[in-house]
């Protein structure tokens, strides 16, 4: 991953409700049902493996830790959990992970929601998502990873946001009858043992001007570091705090 620092413009505007704002206002009634699940939807597909690998390393067994994972998710929304947070007290993932704990805590208290929200209403997530989300805890613990607990959490939120961004880029490109293209030099986004190719084997690669590859490079990182700035912003108040997310985002993905 390239820096983290950027200003906040352009194609940054496709996300200015935040998932904050859209999700107290549903638990508080003022917007319709529809916006509102959609939100729901959006924060479980975003938070769903980092709490799976936080419960995976735990100890759970699959099935187990995707019913636990799936039941809260549930029971936070049956129960409007959401609704409890504060804004100006902590970062919203600490608060969901605190949540979390409390309802593993009482887990056997809550025997519907451990069968996949137990008939309750909760935004399911498909089958590939869940199997993504045992493939990241997979790698993360590959290789004899000490990572353990609250540990596996934040790692697996700044994977899975850093992969949402990406997809989002993605998508950008192929609207954009780009989608060759980025396949090339999305490797430039992103921290990794392989170098990077040289400018010189790209211009061969894809018979493009270095000149022009260069500035695709640029306009890519742009675009990167604009969308993952927007995407960070969903669930904090100002610029500052933008700052300091990405900040734990680069140390997590780097220190582990």
């Amino acid at each position: 991953m390239q820096s983290l620092q950027a200003s906040a413009h352009g194609e940054v505007d496709r996300f200015a409700p935040t998932q904050w704002s859209v999700i107290l206002a549903a638990g508080q009634s003022r917007i319709d049902a529809e916006s509102s699940r959609a939100a729901l939807a959006q924060l479980c597909e975003s938070y769903w493996p980092p709490l799976y690998a936080y419960v995976r390393g735990r100890g759970y067994a699959i099935h187990d830790a995707q019913d636990l994972t799936q039941g809260f998710f549930a029971y936070l929304i049956e129960h409007k959990i959401y609704t409890r947070t504060d804004r100006q007290k902590g970062k919203f993932r600490s608060f969901l992970l605190a949540s979390f704990k409390n309802f593993l805590a009482d887990a056997h208290d809550h025997e519907q929601t451990l069968k996949r929200g137990g008939g309750r209403e909760f935004v399911p997530l498909d089958e590939t998502k869940i199997e993504a989300a045992e493939s990241l805890f997979g790698a993360q613990m590959s290789g004899g990873s000490s990572l353990v607990d609250d540990q596996l959490f934040e790692r697996s939120w700044a994977e899975t946001l850093v992969r949402t961004v990406l997809n989002h880029v993605a998508a950008l490109y192929k609207t954009e009858g780009k989608e060759a293209l980025f396949g090339q030099l999305q490797v430039f986004l992103t921290m990794g043992a392989a170098p990077l190719p040289t400018y010189a084997e790209l211009e061969a690669r894809l018979n493009i001007p270095e000149s022009t590859l260069r500035s695709h490079v640029t306009r890519l990182r742009a675009r990167y570091r604009e969308l993952l700035r927007a995407e960070v912003r969903r669930t904090v108040n100002t610029e500052a705090e933008v700052d300091g997310e990405l900040r734990e985002l680069l140390r997590v993905l780097t220190h582990g």
